[in-house]
């Protein structure tokens, strides 16, 4: 190897090191406006704006949108196959092996009575999370629930939902009167009723936070141990380097049921509070 070869490798290593310190975890993490297909580069996303506003297409939106039309194909296909038999199979049994989950596991008995109004919306929640989270695993693709306004969108549908299923069971005075416990002192009560008026935003608040948190901080651990094998300059801590992240993204695959089914739980969990309150 001659001095000029030696010294652009010498390049590419630091620039490595630069970029696995620096920018290189937080491209794969964060939003963009391109959408990398490797090893064949990457498409630029048009920049659009509404009454200016910005309302580009992102990476993120693209695989939004990849995981509305994976459900619609799945669910689809999942229909199909009960009106030719009444007998599941395939991509039918899957699904109805997780719908009769959050049905029997999470629905009923965290909501109990009544159940029945909210399930569409659990099943929705509970596979848009599950999908979501299984596309960001697959190679050039992107967890969209590692971004935190997806998050936070979800956990504001699931606040409006709690608070309008209790609100229609128990009517608003009634509801918002409940959140009050029974047997408080008199003169607690303008305390207590705003310490509960801020519990039912801090509920949302740990719903968004918990999922984006926990989605975020995976992928970070796995880019992070293969970033070591650059930032270290050396073949040797390569293969400590690969297992450990192949172990880690195994572990993410449990993960991402396990985040779907504690999203899922604690909204059932909350709107069971809100419509059966305990006075």
């Amino acid at each position: 190897m001659d001095l000029n070869t030696s010294t652009a490798v010498q390049d590419t290593l630091h620039q490595a090191k630069g970029d696995v310190g620096s920018d290189w975890i937080m491209h794969h993490i964060l939003d963009s406006h391109q959408l990398d297909i490797a090893p064949f580069g990457s498409i630029q996303l048009p920049h659009l704006s509404l009454f200016g506003l910005d309302i580009s297409i992102t990476k993120h939106v693209v695989f939004l949108w990849l995981v509305a039309i994976l459900l619609i194909i799945a669910f689809k296909i999942a229909s199909n196959a009960y009106k030719k038999s009444m007998v599941p199979h395939g991509v039918a049994n899957f699904l109805e092996v997780l719908i009769v989950f959050v049905r029997d596991d999470i629905a009923k008995p965290s909501i109990g009575k009544g159940f029945e109004k909210f399930l569409p919306f659990l099943l929705t929640v509970f596979f848009f999370i599950l999908f979501s989270n299984f596309v960001g695993l697959i190679p050039n693709g992107a967890t969209i629930t590692s971004n935190i306004s997806v998050t936070i969108t979800l956990a504001v549908i699931s606040f409006i939902v709690v608070q309008a299923g209790g609100i229609i069971k128990n009517g608003p005075l009634g509801y918002f009167l409940g959140l009050i416990p029974s047997g408080v002192p008199w003169w607690l009560l303008p305390v207590m009723f705003i310490v509960e008026i801020l519990g039912l935003f801090t509920k949302p608040f740990a719903l968004a936070i918990r999922l984006f948190a926990n989605m975020t901080a995976g992928h970070i651990v796995i880019l992070a141990l293969i970033g070591l094998i650059f930032f270290m300059q050396t073949y040797f801590v390569a293969p400590v380097s690969v297992a450990f992240a192949l172990f880690i993204y195994l572990l993410e695959i449990l993960v991402a049921l396990i985040q779907a089914y504690i999203f899922t739980m604690l909204s059932a969990l909350f709107i069971g509070m809100a419509v059966h309150q305990e006075h």
